[in-house]
């Protein structure tokens, strides 16, 4: 196993064309092709979690949050970044982080917030735009059928919670067969009238090159006519921040209570008890405040992320419960998503959850 085979893995699930344009997730230091027998999983990467790695014999660390976000301009040891990455160098350790991209995807950090809440009917609360494309392609009548198969193999035809989707539409195609051509039907320099069908398939961004690809293998025709078009359409599978509800209504009291033992901390910033249950509940892993106004547009009772700053919590104009659990506390179940989703497809080497508590945050209760 090589760790490219485990990049290949978490990118399938979290496309790294999800990630915001200021991340930085990727591999961000070691050889794509190096062998992995152990991988440790970590929230942040810092020098305390390369020692663990060191001292765990693990060829691979697994970040949520990138170490580097902006560019080096030197390695010399000068802060903790550079001095992570040099010891992480030093030792054949590689670090890889799957940041926003695994916050915006459907199995990502929100669905396992949600798990951990007990929440159901989950969905997205803010649907990603611009990365859906459709594709337009012509196929004889009697091969339509096996290129739609491929296409969906390759994963096109995804809407929501329904796979295998197309449209459909009987035509005429023609097409004159040059001296030069290799045609699968006709015959050179007589012009062909083929009845076939127009199909349509809808694919997310990030599989463009793959699709395409399978169309032109499959399609039987030696130059495959084609169409790709971009949408504006919600992906309402990719995005930020999730929405769901309870089972049963339950009081504001009883839900604060819920929240700080889920999330296992001493204290929540919040706004204002509104005297009224709470059912429907707005989330966001990390920083989510710019998310309250879709909470609120959604009809939720509360919403709860974290690193809201003063004036925000004015902006719930008393028609939503605002919960702040804090950057860290709301991120802390990612390592354990990432070993599920190593663990799920891999067998063939050790997946290890960091034991370092990498919080900078502290309380001081009184």
């Amino acid at each position: 196993m090589t760790i490219q085979n485990i990049i290949q893995h978490l990118e399938h699930l979290a496309p790294s064309e999800y990630q915001e344009p200021y991340d930085n997730s990727k591999l961000i230091c070691g050889d794509r092709k190096a062998k992995v027998t152990s991988v440790l999983c970590t929230l942040d990467c810092t020098e305390e979690v390369v020692n663990e790695a060191i001292n765990k014999k693990c060829e691979l660390i697994v970040a949520h949050h990138p170490i580097l976000f902006k560019g080096l301009k030197s390695l010399t040891g000068k802060d903790y970044v550079e001095r992570t990455i040099i010891k992480a160098i030093k030792n054949d350790i590689a670090i890889y982080a799957t940041h926003t991209n695994l916050d915006h995807s459907w199995e990502g950090v929100n669905r396992m917030i949600g798990e951990k809440l007990s929440l159901k009917n989950l969905r997205i609360l803010s649907p990603k735009q611009g990365i859906l494309y459709k594709l337009h392609t012509f196929v004889p009548i009697s091969n339509a059928e096996a290129v739609r198969d491929a296409i969906f193999k390759a994963g096109g035809g995804h809407i929501g919670g329904y796979s295998h989707c197309s449209f459909n539409m009987n035509g005429l195609g023609t097409f004159l067969a040059g001296e030069n051509s290799n045609p699968h039907i006709g015959k050179k320099g007589e012009l062909h009238n083929e009845e076939e069908i127009r199909v349509e398939i809808v694919f997310p961004e990030h599989l463009k090159s793959t699709i395409i690809s399978t169309l032109k293998k499959s399609h039987p025709y030696e130059e495959a006519a084609y169409d790709i078009m971009a949408l504006e359409n919600n992906h309402n599978r990719v995005g930020s921040g999730m929405i769901g509800e309870l089972s049963e209504p339950i009081s504001e009291k009883d839900f604060l209570k819920h929240t700080a033992e889920i999330f296992k901390v001493p204290v929540i910033r919040h706004t204002n008890l509104l005297n009224r249950p709470i059912q429907k509940v707005a989330y966001c892993g990390g920083a989510g405040s710019f998310l309250l106004s879709h909470a609120r547009g959604e009809g939720a009772d509360v919403f709860i992320t974290g690193d809201f700053k003063y004036h925000e919590f004015f902006d719930s104009e008393s028609k939503i419960l605002i919960l702040d659990v804090g950057h860290f506390e709301s991120e802390q179940f990612t390592p354990e998503l990432l070993k599920q989703l190593l663990e799920k497809k891999f067998h063939t080497f050790a997946v290890l959850l960091s034991e370092v508590k990498t919080n900078p945050v502290h309380y001081f209760i009184s």
